[in-house]
């Protein structure tokens, strides 16, 4: 996700102070190492070090030296954020992914921690890259990530030392030059009352501690006030005592700032410090407070304005809380609200996200379907003007959403509201991208499930998360994985007494030994499977799961086997009435009977399915069989005959294309026109 400006850059980005350690900086990329002093090679890429508190400049300083030596670098330049706002670490395992995703190199969605750090490092092999870590909780984080290739430089950001890393470059920040903290502050709250005053301004300077994020709020809240004079914020900031549980110059300021908010407003402030990854949007931040979609968006425009939030570059309204800002908010918030209330305005921000989530989801589904129908009846601030601007939105808000994910599990729960928000981003992510694109975020919301499900003791939800893991397994080729996860899921659901789970569970087993060829045991797992759905009297399951012994039986080359399962398949489909299912199965069971040199009644059953596949208005089936068909007459001898079929097969196939260009035709005119990607009327009341 694009970074909002920070703090030490002016709106027009132009970067404010840090000569001396922009200059600095730049000589230690070209310092000698140890390694070439000792005259080894440098095995890993070069490590700069900036360390500072939060708001002091330091990841604008990162960016700014990221920028001047750009040209150097030529693979380009690739950040990721290492700690969320509110403290906790991102795993490796998360930031691995994101770099890889970055440098669009793919990798397995339930690959580890070790392989993904591993894929990355053989990535940035011979590339000349430059790697933005910010906000390192310390070396055990950034380690993993360091490019085993010497042209590569790293830019680390923490608040401390990085021990253990060998040879880093450290520059500790502390405040700005009293001039570069006046030029800052000029920019936030405007030339005229800094120039008039410029010992005021110096004095305001002072009283900040020349702390970046401490004078943009007080450029703010100058800004906010055209009449105030700079000498009167000075003298409050100098007068006003340390807060005992914040205190320095930030916090004063910031209890300025929030101190003269309107009640309504300092409520807003206070909750966006609840916002998933820090990241906010009119719809979290009207769900937090209550309020309208509009009345939030202007509310946030002001906080930009103040120095509170920062708007992002975004093709959709997106504003995010500064990470230095969070932990005084959430003082606020406990100090100010109940629990009860906290808690109440959470469960309105994810009740949100579900109901955006359903809605992005459903604007993929036919216009006839219940879903779209729902949809209809939905405040049109939560509706999209089409499958464009959801998928938009999903690519914008995708941060924040896999974050609301954790949260809503946070507490080790797995409420209603938890599981409807996990169902609703798995089917969003899996309608916009597909289950293969979309796969290692779906593997992130099952491995929280099996994680509170595993720690709870849930058996059944343990059983689903394991099934899902699984299937993602199973699909992007780890099937050694799946099957291991197959057979712990089936453990779960006999725990669980979960019927569903566990006739899924051994047919998945089954599946994952046909697929690494080990065809006794896919026959012998399917059997148990079938067993179980008959137990049951679930008749279509178990006509399909005759057809996947059959097939099984078939690999195997036990012809006669398989042809009494396919047979017994096409009886169970005829008792259900599944017509499709029967033409289906009668195809198969001609197929098998071809492969054990029975020519004639492969004839005789493929005349048969063509019949049911007629009935069942299965074009494509009907025209595969008029080309098995042909295929038969022609070791027949009859080639006149073939030809027959071959034709009628073509002839089929032509006229489905020709119905499926007039129905692309229709939808392109009938299609919606509108090309923006935002959510319609956002100024509607919710």
């Amino acid at each position: 996700m694009p970074r909002p400006a920070p703090a030490q850059t002016s709106e027009g980005g132009q970067f404010v102070g840090r000569r001396r350690e922009l200059k600095e900086l730049r000589a230690d990329i070209d310092r000698a190492g140890l390694d070439t002093i000792s005259g080894r090679k440098a095995p890993r890429a070069r490590v700069l070090l900036i360390a500072g508190r939060p708001g002091s400049g330091r990841t604008a300083l990162a960016e700014e030296l990221a920028r001047q030596v750009a040209d150097d670098y030529p693979d380009g330049m690739f950040r990721a954020q290492l700690t969320e706002p509110d403290g906790t670490r991102v795993p490796t395992e998360r930031t691995a992914r994101e770099l890889l995703d970055a440098l669009k190199v793919p990798a397995p969605a339930g690959a580890d921690e070790d392989e993904l750090a591993e894929v990355l490092r053989e990535a940035l092999s011979g590339r000349r890259a430059l790697l933005l870590l910010d906000d390192a909780a310390d070396a055990e984080q950034v380690d993993p990530l360091l490019p085993d290739a010497p042209e590569c430089l790293v830019v680390a950001v923490s608040q401390g030392p990085l021990t253990g890393i060998p040879d880093v470059r450290p520059c500790t920040l502390g405040g700005l030059d009293t001039a570069a903290g006046v030029e800052l502050l000029s920019r936030a709250a405007g030339p005229v009352r800094i120039t008039v005053d410029p010992r005021s301004a110096e004095s305001l300077v002072e009283a900040c501690a020349a702390h970046p994020a401490s004078l943009v709020l007080a450029g703010g809240w100058l800004s906010g006030r055209p009449k105030a004079a700079v000498a009167d914020l000075a003298k409050q900031m100098h007068d006003r005592p340390d807060d005992d549980s914040a205190p320095g110059a930030l916090s004063r300021m910031f209890q300025l700032s929030y101190t003269s908010l309107p009640g309504a407003a300092a409520r807003i402030l206070r909750y966006l410090s609840l916002a998933p990854a820090g990241y906010v949007d009119p719809h979290t931040a009207s769900a937090l407070a209550g309020c309208s979609v509009s009345a939030a968006r202007t509310t946030l425009d002001d906080f930009v304005k103040l120095g509170l939030v920062r708007a992002v570059d975004s093709s959709l309204p997106q504003y995010e809380v500064p990470a230095c800002l969070v932990p005084l908010l959430r003082a606020r918030t406990e100090s100010q609200d109940r629990a009860a209330e906290v808690q109440l305005a959470r469960a309105r921000m994810l009740e949100r996200t579900v109901r955006l989530l359903q809605s992005c989801r459903a604007i993929t589904e036919p216009d006839s379907s219940g879903a779209r129908k729902k949809l209809a009846g939905l405040p049109r601030a939560l509706r999209f003007p089409h499958p464009g601007a959801a998928a938009e939105w999903l690519h914008v808000r995708r941060p924040a959403l896999l974050a609301a994910a954790r949260l809503a599990v946070a507490d080790g729960e797995l409420d209603t509201l938890a599981r409807r928000l996990m169902a609703a981003l798995t089917r969003a992510l899996v309608a916009h991208r597909g289950t293969e694109d979309a796969a290692p975020d779906l593997y992130g919301i099952h491995r929280l499930v099996l994680d509170v499900a595993e720690r709870r003791n849930l058996p059944r939800e343990k059983a689903a998360a394991l099934l899902n893991l699984a299937d993602l397994d199973a699909r992007t080729g780890r099937t050694q994985e799946a099957l291991v996860r197959y057979r712990l899921a089936l453990d779960a659901g006999r725990e669980a007494n979960d019927p569903y789970a566990t006739g899924r569970a051994m047919e998945s087993v089954g599946g994952a030994h046909q697929e690494l060829g080990d065809w006794s045991r896919a026959s012998d797992w399917f059997g148990r499977a079938l067993a179980h759905r008959l137990a049951r009297g679930e008749r279509t399951d178990a006509a399909r799961l005759y057809g996947r012994i059959a097939t099984a039986h078939t690999y195997a080359g036990r012809y006669g086997e398989a042809l009494r399962n396919w047979s017994s398949a096409v009886t169970g489909y005829r008792k259900v009435g599944d017509v499709a299912g029967q033409a289906r199965a009668l195809s198969e069971l001609a197929r098998v009977q071809e492969y054990a040199g029975r020519p004639e009644e492969s004839l005789r059953t493929c005349q048969e399915a063509g019949e049911w596949a007629r009935q069942a208005d299965d074009v494509r089936l009907q025209a595969a069989l008029q080309l098995r068909l042909a295929d038969t007459l022609d070791r027949l001898g009859d080639p006149a005959a073939a030809r027959l079929h071959r034709s009628a097969a073509e002839r089929m196939l032509e006229t489905e294309a020709e119905e499926v260009r007039g129905l692309a035709s229709k939808d392109s005119k009938d299609g919606p026109g509108a090309s923006a990607c935002e959510i319609r009327s956002a100024s509607a009341e919710d």
